[in-house]
């Protein structure tokens, strides 16, 4: 498994949104989801786009970030998104003024609810790093409220995928939105991917390193032990 579906794997929640219709009874982690969606994509019946909060990019914790990475990834995949896509442009200067939070909500909604398309899936993965500490509204909360306003929506033909730990903010918006809310960290893939990460990174980094053999395997056994836990 890669360095991205690792660190998914930590998160305690998976979130599904009305009409994703992917079957959850073989969901064992969070990129079982994704790599479904891929594989139903590359038929050309449907188009998906993902984003991923990221704690180390400040580009990838607000809700512009998900708003911009999400209008841009679906307008690669299609002619009438791409078009949607540059009448913003050219209502900002050709890219030459930055559009603002409620222009990029409205493109995104545009390429929603442009009739006649296939099934659209977007794919939110770890929520909970968008931060809500400072600010009013937080990015946190800008984000939940953006994604409220898209379930709204009630469009037949897109579904939605949020993963995200189980932080009480998150699941007082998401919860009465869901059809399926699926607890990942009983489940045995996401036991399974910890221990992977735990067993590849203690030998591997450098601090680690210099630590007696007994004290690494001793920190492997029971990080691995409590690994439902974390």
């Amino acid at each position: 498994m890669s360095q991205p579906d690792q660190e998914r794997a930590f998160f305690g929640i998976f979130v599904l949104f009305p009409l994703l219709s992917i079957s959850c009874a073989h969901v064992v982690d969070s990129s079982t989801i994704i790599e479904d969606v891929q594989d139903i994509c590359q038929t050309g019946l449907a188009a998906f786009a993902i984003f991923y909060f990221d704690f180390r990019e400040a580009a990838k914790q607000d809700a512009r970030g998900l708003l911009s990475s999400l209008v841009i990834q679906l307008s690669y995949q299609s002619d009438k998104f791409s078009q949607i896509l540059s009448s913003l442009c050219s209502a900002h200067s050709n890219g030459f003024r930055q559009p603002s939070m409620n222009a990029l909500k409205e493109c995104l909604k545009n390429m929603l609810e442009l009739p006649g398309q296939g099934k659209l899936y977007i794919i939110v993965d770890a929520l909970d790093e968008c931060p809500n500490v400072s600010g009013y509204p937080t990015p946190r909360e800008q984000v939940l409220k953006i994604v409220n306003e898209l379930v709204d929506l009630h469009l037949p033909h897109v579904h939605f995928c949020i993963t995200s730990r189980p932080e009480h903010d998150i699941r007082y918006i998401l919860e009465p939105l869901t059809i399926h809310n699926i607890s990942l960290h009983e489940q045995s893939g996401q036991i399974q991917d910890i221990i992977n990460y735990i067993n590849s990174v203690i030998p591997s980094d450098p601090n680690m390193r210099r630590w007696r053999e007994e004290d690494r395997r001793l920190v492997i056994e029971t990080l691995s032990r409590r690994a439902g836990g974390m």
